[in-house]
């Protein structure tokens, strides 16, 4: 049922460059300035009637100029179709947020920039969710280190927590690949 979708989608050609169907879904990849109007014009128009956000997920491509893919999920009740708008943005891009648009949408963003560091314009509680109060550093982020920069610990005599430098030597670890059972048989 994604003929609907597509004879809305005739009226707004300058806000996507490619469109891709996978398995009854449908991913719009849509140019980053636009991104806010064309979730307006999916949510009313008579076509399409997106209702429900359903998920924000963050890919992390350190490398890249634009660093962050973000993919916004939606669903269509009256249509039965789900829509997923996907875009990248530079590390030091702020998205628009979606939150009077979609109340649903505070928690995903929050979380977007807790774990990643995307910053949200107009989110009306844009501050940790998941992680510590003094947390520094964003955790899902490929170049965050697998240990953290910081100890956290509770010191009895002080009566207090503490944060401290990591202090963890890595050494170079061998893997032996080889089964003790003996080797495979076909």
């Amino acid at each position: 049922m994604l003929i609907p979708i597509f004879l809305a989608l005739r009226s707004v050609p300058s806000f996507f460059f490619r469109v891709e169907v996978k398995e009854k879904e449908t991913f719009l990849y849509v140019k980053p300035h636009f991104f806010r109007k064309m979730i307006s014009f999916l949510k009313l128009h008579t076509l399409t009637q997106v209702a429900q956000f359903v998920d924000l997920t963050v890919i992390d491509h350190p490398s890249s100029v634009r660093r962050f893919t973000l993919v916004y999920s939606f669903l269509s009740f009256t249509w039965n179709f789900r829509v997923h708008l996907v875009f990248s943005i530079s590390e030091m891009e702020m998205v628009p947020s979606l939150v009077d648009l979609y109340p649903s949408a505070s928690w995903a963003e929050r979380e977007a920039f807790d774990m990643f560091g995307v910053f949200f314009s107009n989110h009306p509680d844009l501050r940790r969710i998941l992680t510590d109060y003094g947390f520094r550093g964003f955790p899902l982020r490929k170049d965050f280190p697998l240990t953290g920069y910081l100890e956290v610990r509770f010191d009895d005599e002080q009566k207090r927590v503490l944060y401290e430098p990591i202090e963890l030597s890595q050494e170079l670890r061998v893997f032996d690949f080889n089964s003790p059972w003996g080797p495979r048989k076909g």
